[in-house]
């Protein structure tokens, strides 16, 4: 039996309107278009008022250097545990990119180095291989791992806020470019957050978590204390 009120007019007039609205959804729910020509970061200026965003450097203060950055134009140094150096190109570093939602980094690696697994709470990720053989791998909140090697010019796309990371497989050095459609995506590199926070995850949530000793999570700590 049909219930009357679900067919009466404003019912149906209230279905129209969410049906008009779903396929919009996803653009209401991303950052705001700017509503000026550019906003170059003051990275001088105070941040604690701030929401999604730097303030602005007054317009008749910018210059042609804001919206240009030559980091990524340089070898980074592999020589850390990791045997990786990202140099990161977002708007601490490049401040043209204020309110723009996007960033690139540059991930250099030594032979077998790694960018080890993390994630970007805030962005999407393309990852390009410019040389070298790069694995690149994330994994779902299902528990399913999806990768590929990558080699000169090839891409390999990683959804929002999902664990992954970077390897280089090959014989010799290897680069790669990533670029975000965020200005600052954040990243929460899984060893260091758990492993090295400030203050320190208590030992035996962590012994509990991975089923070892706590002298394993002591090594293990000490590997990355400063």
């Amino acid at each position: 039996m049909i219930n009357p009120s679900s067919s009466s007019p404003f019912h149906i007039l209230s279905c129209l309107v969410v049906f008009l609205f779903l396929p919009n959804l996803p653009s209401l729910l991303a950052d705001p278009d700017p509503s000026q020509d550019f906003c170059v970061a003051d990275l001088s200026a105070s941040r604690s008022s701030s929401v999604n965003g730097l303030p602005c450097k007054p317009a008749s203060k910018v210059t042609s250097d804001d919206f240009f950055f030559d980091g990524l134009s340089k070898e980074g140094d592999t020589r850390g545990i990791f045997g990786s150096n990202l140099t990161a190109g977002n708007v601490l570093a490049f401040p043209g990119l204020n309110t723009l939602g996007i960033s690139v980094n540059r991930v250099d690696f030594a032979p077998r180095g790694v960018n080890p697994p993390h994630s970007h709470p805030r962005a999407t990720e393309t990852v390009l291989a410019i040389s070298g053989q790069v694995l690149v791998g994330f994994v779902t909140t299902g528990n399913v791992y999806y990768s590929k090697v990558l080699t000169a010019g090839q891409i390999f796309v990683i959804p929002k806020g999902l664990v992954h990371f970077q390897m280089n497989v090959g014989q010799g050095k290897a680069l790669a470019f990533t670029s975000f459609n965020s200005q600052l995506p954040g990243a929460a590199v899984v060893p260091l957050s758990l492993f090295a926070s400030t203050p320190s995850i208590p030992n035996e949530v962590l012994t509990k978590t991975f089923q070892v000793g706590e002298n394993v999570v002591n090594s293990i700590k000490s590997k990355f204390s400063s």
